[in-house]
């Protein structure tokens, strides 16, 4: 059974940064893309950042130069870290493993990011 935890959330100032992190488990970690997505409230889930499993990145353009996201395939987990953070940015946050291009299985339970003015 794949497993994901996310963590790291919280309340931040506009300008500040947050590190979110995803545990994976049940799954061969270093087979999957992992993603980020987010969803505000009353807004559409939208993807943050995609790493691959050989280690590509790809960032939807309103967190290109802001959000990094990266992997440690030794300890199964998958980060975000969010630098210059705006009120935008506010939402859920949730990690997200698939093995083929673009399909999206397996989500975690969400972290909330809070960004105030």
């Amino acid at each position: 059974q794949v497993q994901l935890v996310e963590s790291g959330g919280g309340l931040v100032q506009a300008g500040g940064s947050l590190r979110l992190s995803c545990v994976a488990s049940g799954l061969i970690f270093s087979r999957y893309h992992m993603d980020w997505f987010r969803q505000a409230p009353g807004k559409q889930r939208e993807l943050v950042a995609t790493i691959t499993s050989g280690g590509s990145t790809n960032y939807a353009d309103f967190v290109k130069g802001r959000f990094t996201i990266s992997r440690d395939n030794a300890k199964n987990t998958v980060y975000l870290e969010m630098n210059s953070l705006k009120p935008d940015d506010t939402a859920d946050y949730y990690c997200v493993a698939g093995i083929v291009r673009a399909s999206y299985p397996h989500w975690g339970q969400g972290t909330q990011v809070t960004v105030s003015s």
